[in-house]
């Protein structure tokens, strides 16, 4: 399972972004998705999870009420709508997913996902 994000850039603190990432070499169905950031110098952070259905979502709670993540099975995309961005929200933004058997969203480890994108630079003005 091969993960690209797309969708960063630079943007006014309050404004918004879309993150999408894009799978290819199989299908997204059998896997719990997730977004995590990472700040220079930082630990790799949860930011959410949606499960394998999309019927069920998990949030940290610094992004609650702001971000939305979802799913697109049949075109094996997964989102990640991010308003009123902050500028500590600065980081690169990483696309994640594992496989489970369970429709559960509750992963918020990055040693749960053994499969990463290479991450898109989202910036925050001030």
């Amino acid at each position: 399972l091969e993960l690209v994000e797309f969708g960063g850039g630079l943007v006014q603190a309050g404004g918004s972004l879309r993150l999408t990432c894009a799978a290819s070499g199989r299908t997204i169905n059998p896997y719990a998705m997730a977004w995590f950031r990472q700040a220079p110098g930082e630990e790799r952070e949860f930011i959410a999870a949606v499960s394998r259905s999309g019927r069920a979502t998990d949030y940290a709670d610094s992004v609650k009420g702001r971000f939305t993540i979802s799913r697109d099975n049949a075109k094996s995309t997964v989102f990640l709508q991010m308003n009123s961005l902050k500028p500590e929200e600065t980081a690169a933004y990483y696309c994640a997913a594992r496989a489970t058997t369970v429709d559960s969203a509750t992963y918020s480890g990055a040693v749960n996902y053994p499969y990463w994108g290479q991450g898109t630079q989202v910036t925050v003005s001030s």
